[in-house]
């Protein structure tokens, strides 16, 4: 297993992840270990790709003018 050594962290960021760890009933060692774990577990989406697929699902859509749904709301 691997050792990674962070330097030269703000003293509140440190405050901060203790109470976290606490909260979470973890050492500090372990809750920076789950966060870690969990950050290299998300697999990275590409914006531009994303989009992309959006649009693609979105260009096969048709979508109606609302003026006449709004007009039969307004006599009613």
């Amino acid at each position: 297993m691997a050792n990674v050594l962070i330097r030269n962290l703000d003293e509140q960021t440190v405050a901060r992840l203790k109470r976290r760890a606490l909260r979470n009933d973890r050492s500090l060692q372990s809750e920076l270990q789950t966060i870690v774990e969990r950050a290299a577990a998300v697999e990275m989406i590409d914006g531009r790709a994303l989009a992309a697929r959006i649009r693609r699902k979105l260009s096969n859509r048709t979508h109606t003018d609302s003026t006449v749904s709004v007009g039969d709301d307004r006599r009613r």
